[in-house]
């Protein structure tokens, strides 16, 4: 039979008893599954995820690394273990979009006159889940999610995205409670408000359309325009192929589930193909 100890000669619960009361954090880190007679057979795997190789890109030392690793547990691997002692990560993604926020409003507030209007645009280029996509695959957040079998297979899809940035507010919101503001602050300027001046510089701030229509007009003396190629799918699922032109000359296509998403995706690779990705207006 295969038990739960502690580290040290405290003998505890059998595995099978081993199970979160009342949602609370239970520290596992000090965990560790042994045999009768007292040898270590293998990690607890549910748990077996190398948190202190994470904390150390991040440059965290977690007084409580199950809040770390709370941040990265998504609502599906807990369908396929019900045992598994930690929650998902939803509560401390709410946490963590709003301490992003804040510090981010913060920093634009201080550091730049511009209006309202434009702020608010700075700051959502550096908060969507694009952004934070990006940003979880700088700090290899990736290998450290706890999915279900499913959800590990759907790499590189649209709804991954949308769990690395989940997952970056969620480890904002515990490195948060964990630390504190500052703290927080810090990874947040390292990591994400550093961008800022990229963004500036070439004008990320804008979506797709509007930077290929400002590059295509001041370069080229074109307006763009979108043409539908193709329509398929059912009326409830329908896939939309649009294609972009400069002087009717087709530039790229792109394809989306509504005309607009097309459309975005088109303007998208027309930057690639033209090569105006890093366009700085004069």
């Amino acid at each position: 039979m295969v038990s739960l100890m502690k580290t040290g000669n405290e003998k505890l619960l059998a595995r099978h008893h081993h199970k979160k009361i009342n949602n609370s954090l239970i520290d596992v880190e000090r965990w560790r599954c042994y045999d009768n007679t007292g040898d270590v057979r293998h990690p607890y795997t549910p748990m077996d995820k190398n948190i202190a190789k994470l904390e150390k890109t991040l440059e965290v030392k977690f007084s409580n690394p199950n809040l770390l690793r709370q941040a990265l547990v998504h609502r599906s691997y807990l369908n396929e273990h019900r045992d598994f002692p930690l929650d998902h990560n939803e509560r401390l993604e709410f946490l963590g979009d709003a301490v992003l926020e804040l510090v981010v409003t913060e920093h634009l507030f201080t550091t730049y006159p511009n209006p309202e209007g434009e702020l608010t645009n700075w700051r959502a280029s550096l908060v969507n889940s694009q952004m934070l996509s990006i940003i979880a695959e700088q700090l290899e957040i990736e290998q450290f999610l706890y999915l279900s079998r499913g959800e590990a297979k759907d790499s590189n899809t649209k709804a991954r995205q949308s769990i690395l940035a989940n997952a970056v507010e969620a480890i904002i919101g515990s490195i948060y409670l964990d630390k504190e503001y500052d703290i927080a602050a810090t990874f947040i300027h390292k990591n994400i408000i550093s961008k800022l001046p990229h963004i500036l510089k070439y004008k990320l701030y804008l979506d797709a359309k509007s930077r290929f229509q400002e590059a295509a007009q001041e370069l080229v003396g074109a307006t763009p325009n979108y043409r539908v190629q193709k329509e398929s799918g059912p009326d409830h699922n329908k896939i939309f192929i649009v294609g972009v032109y400069l002087h009717d000359e087709l530039i790229a296509t792109g394809e989306g589930t509504s005309k607009q998403e097309a459309q975005m995706k088109a303007a998208e690779a027309a930057l690639h193909k033209k090569n105006w990705l890093t366009y700085e207006h004069e």
